[in-house]
């Protein structure tokens, strides 16, 4: 089964194509995070593995989202990006949206949407190919993993437990990834490592 989805996928990248491919599973809670090597909206390519040693978080990214937008448009996730970078924290937010589709970036748009957006990450990384979103099982804009120092995944899945395009809704919501991090940042087990995500279906 693995062998046969494998061969799918492969054959998916190499046309360029993903629609019909199955969207791997996402790395579970504990296990170590799978390296991938992007290119941000500055032409720098930034791995997972170059920041062992440092807490990362990846969020999956699409501007046309009607879920990301509440969050960004409320200036929610550029407060979270801004509070946990000024930790320490690696904050890589992953544009997967092939081209053609709804949310792709060329590198010049991600600049011009970063100074709009006064988004926060430690970089917009840009992902046409859908190669890092299928190598994470990435499922969702916004689609949500933290990476401990040691490289194991410790959360994954949705950003909050309100799945709703309403900004009036972020304020009664629990935030998994606030939450994950500051158990993480505090040396304590995290206690909720896995949820369902929601929003848009990432555009590969």
């Amino acid at each position: 089964m693995k062998t046969k989805l494998l061969v799918t996928l492969l054959a998916c990248l190499a046309s360029t194509s993903c629609k019909d491919a199955p969207i791997p599973e996402s790395p579970a809670a504990g296990a170590t995070a799978p390296d991938i090597s992007v290119t941000d909206s500055n032409g720098k390519t930034h791995t997972v593995s170059q920041y062992r040693g440092k807490t990362v978080v990846l969020e999956w990214f699409n501007p046309g989202c009607p879920f990301v937008k509440k969050h960004y448009e409320s200036g929610n996730m550029q407060k979270l990006q801004e509070e946990f970078t000024g930790k320490g924290v690696v904050w890589l937010t992953i544009n997967s949206s092939a081209r053609f589709k709804q949310g792709h970036l060329t590198p010049e748009k991600a600049s011009a949407r970063i100074s709009e957006w006064k988004m926060k990450p430690s970089a917009l990384l840009l992902d046409p190919d859908g190669k890092a979103g299928q190598t994470y099982g990435a499922k969702t804009t916004p689609h949500m993993f933290v990476i401990n120092p040691d490289g194991n995944v410790i959360y994954q899945g949705a950003i909050d437990s309100t799945p709703s395009t309403s900004p009036e809704a972020i304020a009664g919501a629990t935030n998994y990834v606030k939450v994950a991090l500051d158990e993480a940042l505090a040396g304590k087990p995290v206690t909720t490592a896995k949820t369902k995500p929601y929003g848009c279906s990432v555009k590969y």
